[in-house]
């Protein structure tokens, strides 16, 4: 998108500049006149010269706000109107603030949509990249029960621990890619750089020497010659396993691996009961239906298979019963989780139960994570010190069996 350089005035007559993204310059104008500016002048900048901070700046635009920006608008939000700032003037305050042109533009569209009289949890489901619906029902339920900055507190804090899960979750999961990387680039640099050098001192050898080092040498040599039919294969093999766990049939069978892979299961498992007991206590605590609540649950779960779990439970409250029954007939949900859900639901007390349990799956969580870090690093360099050791043997071995000939 074309780039604008304007000059403004605002209400108390001051002077403001500056550099404005916009699909034409009609868009720019009402950009500006949605902020309480007049526009001056507005002209489109040359983007072959621009500076390196109005590339930044259409960069900054052209990339979506991410949940951390969500979290600190929330956050602000909440401090704002607990010191009495009209909600119209908090998001407006804050809009100014946003370095990302993309979010401040959906929150002035929240402001100019709570001024024409919409509330504010309809004009968040109207973004529902940035909201999804577990924000918007507990905002919806805070209008109606008054609890406005607590409730943006909860979920602020809920923002909070799903960031923070999340890094932990992919932290744990970059760590073996790399080590594997790793691997993988020092057994392609010893069959490629290495292994050819002893071709020479082999040559014509071949029946003097172990099976290790015919096996290697080929490879090598296979390697070497037919490098770009590998280098297609894999770039090929790598494409075309994306697009299939872009399906459906490859997205579900992707989530079957994760609760199947004997490293990583107990992590994922404890990551998708977790979070979704915790969206469930949040719901439940703040008011919304129930049906709400389990179908809000079931779509943010992170899994398929929990997802149509959440579907069988939404059908089954949908029809009287309670929710332990179905969870009873699946082996996605522990029995002792499903007999406190039972227990909470008997008590009248399922919020506290669930806030419990999704505190407990959250440690276990971090636990678990450390456990599966540990594990992988001995795993990771056995793994490597074999292969590294079976190059080496094949190495030594002939020169040790060709220097007892020469004797």
């Amino acid at each position: 998108m074309p780039q604008y350089r304007y000059q403004s005035r605002n209400n108390e007559g001051q002077m403001q500049g500056g550099i404005l993204v916009a699909e034409n310059a009609m868009a720019a104008a009402q950009t500006l006149r949605n902020r309480g500016l007049r526009v001056v002048n507005l002209s489109v900048t040359d983007t072959k010269t621009r500076t390196l901070a109005e590339t930044l700046k259409a960069l900054n635009y052209q990339s979506g706000p991410t949940q951390r920006d969500v979290l600190n608008f929330t956050s602000q939000l909440a401090v704002m109107i607990r010191a009495g700032i009209s909600l119209r003037a908090a998001i407006e305050g804050i809009a100014e603030q946003q370095e990302n042109l993309k979010f401040r533009n959906i929150l002035m569209q929240i402001k100019q949509d709570v001024e024409a009289g919409k509330s504010f949890s309809e004009s968040l489901a109207k973004h529902p990249k940035q909201f999804n619906p577990l924000y918007v029902n507990m905002v919806r339920a805070s209008e109606v029960s008054g609890s406005f900055s607590r409730m943006l507190d909860r979920i602020a804090a809920y923002l909070t621990q799903w960031i923070e899960t999340r890094a932990m979750v992919i932290g744990a999961m970059i760590y073996p890619g790399v080590i594997m990387g790793l691997a993988v680039s020092v057994t392609v640099f010893l069959l490629t750089f290495v292994l050819p050098k002893f071709a020479a001192v082999f040559e014509g050898k071949e029946s003097a020497m172990p099976w290790p080092t015919i096996f290697l040498m080929n490879l090598s040599a296979f390697m070497i010659e037919w490098y770009w039919a590998i280098a297609l294969g894999a770039l090929f093999g790598g494409l075309g396993l994306f697009l299939f766990l872009r399906t459906d049939v490859g997205a579900w069978w992707f989530d079957g691996v994760k609760l199947k892979f004997p490293i990583f299961k107990k992590m994922f498992r404890a990551l998708y009961i977790g979070r979704g007991l915790q969206t469930m206590g949040e719901l439940v605590n703040a008011g919304v239906p129930m049906l709400d609540t389990i179908q809000i649950t079931g779509d943010i779960s992170g899994n398929r298979h929990y997802r149509r779990m959440w579907k069988r439970v939404f059908a089954s409250v949908k029809e009287g019963k309670k929710i332990a029954t179905p969870l009873l007939r699946t082996s996605l949900f522990p029995n002792s989780v499903t007999q406190m859900v039972a227990a909470g639901e008997e008590s009248g007390k399922l919020g506290e139960v669930l806030d419990e349990v999704s505190t407990f799956y959250a440690k276990q969580l971090r636990e678990t994570i450390k456990t599966v870090t540990s594990m992988i690093e001995p795993i990771m360099i056995i793994i490597m010190g074999s292969v590294v050791g079976f190059i080496a043997m094949a190495i030594i071995l002939p020169i040790f069996k060709l220097s007892t000939l020469v004797q």
